[in-house]
């Protein structure tokens, strides 16, 4: 369907600069994607002037909006969830309820204790905290700033925040809609822009394999209608040769 013809099986930094620059029985491609861990990050960045890459993707992240309508074991698990990725992961909450970190914290002592990943997790928690923050529009603000990689919205109203925030890799709206889902079976792509890059980035995506070309056609009414705005300019540039290729064809 996707009309691959030749896969390799390597990973690692050595791949990405296999695939960049090519080797005896890997020809150079044009375009890597795809998550990583810190290695193969940065190898895509310093080979990104021999193959287009899709964004800077580093160690997970997620920011939770959440309200004292949020349930604070599904905001601790979700917490979880990510910081059992990497140690270097972070989980950020924020909240207008004052209450709720403190509560999410005694649920997240749960489950660590019961958590296979216990010491990854405990790692990552601690490049992780809570905010506290007067009202929703405050929430987006600081969300903003942090622009996550994942960015779970558990309020009363999950809907109306989407269109108040404007970074996020992925906007996961509501208690039922966890992260991982997003992972594995929503159908989103879950390679995301990590470390504040959502504030430049788009997670991957269709439109990543394809590029544009711009098409140009004027017929000579069209050329009338600029021909002078453009000998203009290209005069007051000193690009005279610019001015004459119009001119010519207005003098057919």
């Amino acid at each position: 369907i996707a009309g691959v013809t030749e896969i390799y099986n390597a990973g690692g930094a050595q791949a990405i600069a296999a695939m960049a620059l090519g080797t005896e029985s890997i020809r150079p491609v044009q375009k890597i994607v795809g998550p990583g861990n810190i290695y193969v990050t940065l190898a895509k960045m310093m080979l990104r002037e021999h193959a287009e890459i899709d964004f800077p993707a580093g160690p997970s992240e997620i920011g939770i909006i959440a309200d004292s309508t949020a349930n604070p074991r599904i905001v601790a698990a979700d917490v979880l969830a990510q910081a059992e990725h990497d140690p270097n992961a972070a989980c950020i909450l924020i909240t207008t309820d004052k209450t709720l970190p403190a509560k999410v914290g005694e649920e997240i002592k749960k489950m660590v204790a019961e958590a296979p990943r216990k010491e990854i997790i405990v790692e990552a928690l601690k490049n992780s905290g809570y905010t506290i923050v007067d009202d929703i529009a405050a929430a987006c603000a600081a969300s903003d700033v942090v622009a996550p990689e994942h960015l779970s919205i558990q309020v009363a109203d999950p809907l109306s925040v989407v269109t108040k925030v404007r970074n996020a890799g992925a906007i996961f709206v509501g208690k039922y809609s966890a992260v991982a889902c997003g992972d594995y079976a929503v159908g989103t792509n879950h390679c995301l822009p990590t470390a504040g890059y959502s504030k430049m980035y788009s997670g991957l995506d269709v439109q990543h394999f394809c590029k544009t070309a711009s098409v140009e056609m004027l017929d000579r009414d069209g050329l009338e209608a600029i021909g002078d705005i453009v000998e203009t300019i290209a005069t007051a540039e000193g690009l005279h040769a610019h001015a004459q290729s119009v001119r010519v064809r207005r003098e057919l």
